[in-house]
């Protein structure tokens, strides 16, 4: 089913999705899913049974959110990101049920152009990841994670280097999948000589 307010979109008719939310032409949103007003989820999306998209999320074009993910006030998803089933993102370093502090305590948390977060990994709020990383499922994530930077382990810590294609790549930065070869730039890689 597509509800008439998103064209091109499909809503699962258990999903919620409050009004001031925007779903763009092409996403697909599944069962007990809640999107919450002033939630903005590009072109193209999925998302999988039993996401939340809070107040104020942006969800890039291309982005595969999987099941059980909920993303909080203060998380950004850039194009492609892919979020493996019950990975978790937190927006508050110290909370407290007795005292919440709301937005003003709520810490940012982006997500550069196709990175991948792995199954069960843990997103502590306020980092970068950049563009095109890779988390290892069950990472606890305390720190930017560089662009390319493949990290796993809790804490997690950076064990090697992928490729834009998701390959791990050789000790010479090429690609052994596509051939890409990559040069260090600063704490990440970039692609070419």
């Amino acid at each position: 089913m597509s509800e008439d307010r998103f064209p091109g979109a499909f809503v699962h008719p258990t999903a919620l999705v409050d009004e001031g939310a925007t779903i763009g032409e092409g996403t697909k949103v599944w069962c007990f899913s809640h999107i919450q007003a002033g939630a903005v989820i590009g072109r193209g999306c999925t998302l999988g049974q039993n996401v939340n998209v809070a107040d104020n999320v942006h969800v890039g074009d291309g982005c595969k959110v999987q099941n059980n993910v909920s993303l909080y006030e203060g998380v950004e998803l850039a194009d492609g990101v892919f979020c493996g089933p019950s990975c978790v993102f937190t927006n508050d370093l110290t909370p407290r049920a007795p005292y919440p502090k709301g937005r003003a305590g709520y810490r940012r948390t982006v997500v550069g152009r196709g990175a991948s977060i792995g199954a069960n990994a843990t997103v502590v709020c306020g980092h970068a990841l950049g563009e095109w990383c890779m988390v290892g499922a069950g990472a606890v994530v305390t720190g930017d994670v560089p662009p390319h930077a493949l990290v796993a382990g809790v804490p997690a810590r950076q064990v090697g280097w992928v490729c834009e294609c998701g390959e791990r790549l050789d000790a010479d930065l090429a690609c052994p999948a596509c051939g890409r070869r990559y040069h260090e730039a600063g704490a990440g890689l970039r692609e070419g000589l």
